[in-house]
């Protein structure tokens, strides 16, 4: 019989799915690179993988040839402990972030202390610890009268345990209480990220303006150099987890030296913007691309809303535009990035809120966000139950003397000052599915009663710009509330 040399059966294949047990995140990202480029299978790919070194390889592919992909095989749990609410948010700022810090609603942060910034020595450090202590001292008042006031005022239902009552009041009173909490006070957060995102992470967070955040950069190349400090098995050695990563990641000066250079342009060509906060959402979808990037690229840096550069940067000549474009990519080197701010057409909600509120915003990462410089100059907020409560008055004196420090004391350092009350721009940029989760989530009876009113704000606003699809998105009116729902 003729054998055209196809006939025989081919091998039937073996399906099988496999767990791999955790590795280190290196020995990770190198043996799913290496599956990927043979036909060995998983187990053939890890013997493999044992026998070689696998930081010969990433540096070879990964920093040298930029095969940056390798890098999103290899994961590794950090836990940030005793870091200021404003570190937080910084080290959290990454869009593939998985984590979560202490949460102010069910945990008492009176008797925490507070991180005082490197940047204060002397007179700073002494007025700033002053007003940080007025704010606890005002935080714990607040939180007991608070309490209290709830508890007359929402009687427990006849089917709730006492003890879940009792949390659900607390849980509530801290919610007020939150507002005069502050970003210099300490959290613990825990993430999980691939090496790709710790690499930018740790790039970012050592070109910022703050010393803390420099620090903790350093901080985390050295965790991920030595021995991890928190082992599952208490009598194994465990090798570093990522070595190669900490000898290789600087800081990112293309992002520090871009927003300098932006920051300049914007005050010798801008100025101030002198707008009172009407409408604390608005939604605006750019039809000009070129406007749209511009905008975003500039609203970090200045006062003004987002609809305000939006309109001017669509008014300009190209020549103008071109200004802007090119501060911000003129210490581009081949290795950089664009800014994020070059990602444009989405729907963008230019948002005035507490920065409480935005410490729950913050959370969702299916969308860009960028904030104003932390000032005070926005004011704050006063919560219903604070005057309700007979508290107004040691609220306000301890507000207005806190946003008096922020506004006598030096930057960076005086950001931490700035009450979790107090208001700031920030802009969110995202299309319609995000805006629709959002929404829905935040503006549940379950939230806080900050957020609950943007969220609604947003869906509002998307009724009146896009009418045919804001009727898919659902939404809960500030209006309608549970307190004592969870």
């Amino acid at each position: 019989m003729w054998d055209d040399g196809y006939s025989s059966m081919p091998e039937r294949i073996r399906r099988q799915v496999l767990a791999v047990a955790p590795m280190p995140p290196e020995k990770s990202a190198y043996a799913l690179a290496r599956y990927s480029r043979s036909a060995d299978s998983i187990v053939e790919s890890l013997a493999w993988v044992r026998t070689h070194d696998s930081s010969k390889f990433l540096e070879s592919f990964y920093f040298q040839y930029g095969h940056a992909s390798i890098a999103d095989l290899g994961h590794i749990v950090l836990c940030f402990e005793g870091i200021s609410e404003l570190a937080a948010a910084e080290v959290e700022d990454e869009q593939l972030w998985d984590g979560q810090a202490k949460s102010s609603r069910y945990q008492d942060f009176g008797k925490s202390g507070f991180v005082v910034p490197p940047e204060f020595t002397g007179a700073n450090a002494v007025a700033y610890e002053a007003a940080g202590n007025a704010l606890l001292t005002a935080y714990r008042e607040v939180h007991e009268a608070s309490f209290a006031y709830l508890s007359s005022h929402l009687p427990k239902p006849e089917e709730m345990r006492p003890d879940a009552y009792q949390r659900n009041i607390a849980a509530r009173a801290f919610d007020v209480a939150r507002y005069l909490l502050f970003w210099g006070v300490p959290t613990n957060v825990g993430q999980v990220t691939s090496i790709r995102t710790l690499e930018k992470q740790i790039q970012r967070l050592r070109a910022s303006a703050y010393a803390e955040m420099r620090a903790i950069g350093d901080e985390i190349a050295a965790a991920c150099a030595a021995e991890p400090g928190c082992k599952w098995d208490l009598d194994r050695p465990v090798e570093p987890l990522a070595p190669t990563l900490a000898k290789y990641c600087t800081a990112d000066e293309h992002l520090r030296t871009s927003r300098e250079d932006l920051r300049v342009w914007a005050a010798q060509n801008l100025g101030s913007f002198a707008v009172p906060v009407d409408e604390p959402v608005d939604l605006l979808k750019p039809a000009d691309t070129i406007a749209d990037i511009v905008a975003t690229l500039l609203y970090p840096v200045c006062n003004w809303p987002f609809r305000a550069l939006y309109d001017w940067a669509a008014g300009v000549s190209s020549a103008v535009r071109a200004e802007v474009i090119d501060a911000a990519v003129r210490s581009r080197t081949r290795r950089d990035d664009l800014l994020r701010e070059f990602r444009g057409n989405l729907y963008c909600y230019d948002m005035v809120m507490d920065i409480g509120a935005y410490r729950d915003f913050h959370r969702h990462r299916r969308c860009q966000q960028y904030r104003q410089a932390y000032t005070g100059a926005l004011g704050y907020d006063l919560p219903e139950v604070v005057a309700g409560s007979g508290m107004e008055a040691t609220y306000r004196k301890a507000m207005d003397g806190a946003l008096a420090a922020v506004h006598r004391l030096p930057a960076p350092g005086s950001d931490y000052l700035l009450p979790f009350g107090a208001r700031n721009r920030f802009l969110f940029k995202m299309d319609f599915a995000e805006a629709e989760y959002i929404a829905r989530v935040r503006s549940g009876v379950k939230g806080h009663f900050s957020y609950r009113k943007i969220a609604w704000d947003m869906k509002c606003a998307m009724e009146n710009l896009e009418p045919e699809l804001a009727r898919l998105m659902d939404g809960t009116p500030p209006w309608v509330e549970d307190p004592l729902k969870r």
